[in-house]
Formats: C-alpha cells, structure tokens, sequence
C-alpha cells in the first residue's frame, strides 16, 4: 500500500513540504509507504482543450515536455493521493493547477475513485478557498475525500515556520492516521468494492 504526497509548491523544501513529510511520517509510521513528488519550479504548460489524449487513448497529456506525465507515471502505483499548495491570493500555486487539470483529463483513470485529500498552507488568509479549489477535480473524479480535525491547513511564511503552527501539524497527522484506516480497510480481504458508475449523460444548458 502506497500514498503518493504531490508537492505543488516552487520551493522543494518549505512549508507544504513540511505538511506533506508531517502526514507522510503518520502514513509510515502506520505501515503505508510514501513518495513525495515534487511539482518543481520549471516552467509548465496549461490545458489547452485540445482532446489529443482522449481522442488517442494516450492514458496522459499529449505534450511531453514538461513534468505532468512524469507525474502521471507514477499514479497508477498509488493507492491514495495528497495534494498540497501554498496559496497564492487565495487560490492554489498556479504551476499546480496547470499541471494537475491536464493529469485529471488525461490520465483520470489513474485518479478515480481512490482514497485522497488536499492540504494549503498560507501565511495569514484565503487557505479555505484554495482548499477548497484543489479537493473539486477529486470530487468530479468520484475520490474519498479525506477529512481530518480541522480543514488541512497549515500556516507560515518563512521556510519550515509552519512547526510553529502546532494545531496545524496535529491537523496533518490526524490527516495521515484517517488516511490510512481507510485505506487498510480498502485493502482488507472481503472489502466490498466501489460501485460502477453509471454511463455518462454530459450536457450543458445551451439551447
């Protein structure tokens, strides 16, 4: 069993790491395995709605020159996913969300219906809403969210300040230990798998 930790953040070492390694530490000390993946600071592309990797069946993005499907080979071995970003006027680091919506539509087969969960970190304010905007591609692609004491957030400025936000860090452990119970619990002998979805009725209200 193994938790891939997706770190969205430019700086390999700073707050959203230390959140992630708080809730990877749990995992491990659980028994689960874990890989933090860092996103980096090199440039990314956005989406471009082109439809190449569904058209082709490519199973990732079309364009192979940046880390997205570097990312997306490492999906298939997860068992449960954790996102985390800093936050930037209140949404996600934006190299992220590039990089995550073209995994989501490329690769969403590799993403659905595991176990996962967000974290943000921010110095003061706005750490809901971009919480908030990272859990809604797992909610489209049918994931159990993980919920912890609080929402998953952790606060600080300055790299490694967020130890000093000690109910932050309580918030990723207990993360990490609810995490886990779900999913020994998805890998226990006779556990009762997810139900198959239905066959899609897309639609959109021009008439």
């Amino acid at each position: 069993m193994k938790v891939l930790l997706i770190n969205g953040s430019p700086r390999q070492n700073g707050n959203t790491a230390r959140a992630l390694r708080e809730v990877a530490d749990t995992l491990e000390k659980e028994g689960l395995a874990t890989e933090i993946f860092w996103i980096g600071k090199n440039p990314v592309r956005g989406c471009i709605a082109c439809h190449a990797c569904r058209n082709r069946d490519l199973g990732k993005c079309v364009f192979d020159d940046d880390i997205a499907n570097r990312l997306v080979a490492k999906l298939p071995e997860a068992d449960a996913l954790v996102l985390g970003s800093p936050t930037y006027y209140g949404q996600p680091a934006g190299q992220l969300l590039a990089v995550w919506q073209r995994v989501c539509f490329s690769a969403s087969k590799y993403v659905e219906g595991k176990p996962a969960a967000t974290v943000a970190i921010c110095r003061r304010g706005g750490s809901t809403a971009a919480f908030q905007c990272l859990n809604m591609p797992f909610e489209m692609l049918s994931c159990l969210l993980i919920g912890s004491q609080y929402w998953n957030i952790a606060f600080g400025l300055r790299e490694g300040e967020c130890v000093q936000d000690t109910e932050g860090l309580q918030t990723m452990r207990t993360l990490g230990r609810n995490m886990a119970w779900v999913v020994k619990n998805l890998h226990r002998e006779g556990a009762i798998p997810p139900p198959p979805p239905e066959p899609g009725q897309y639609m959109h209200f021009i008439r």
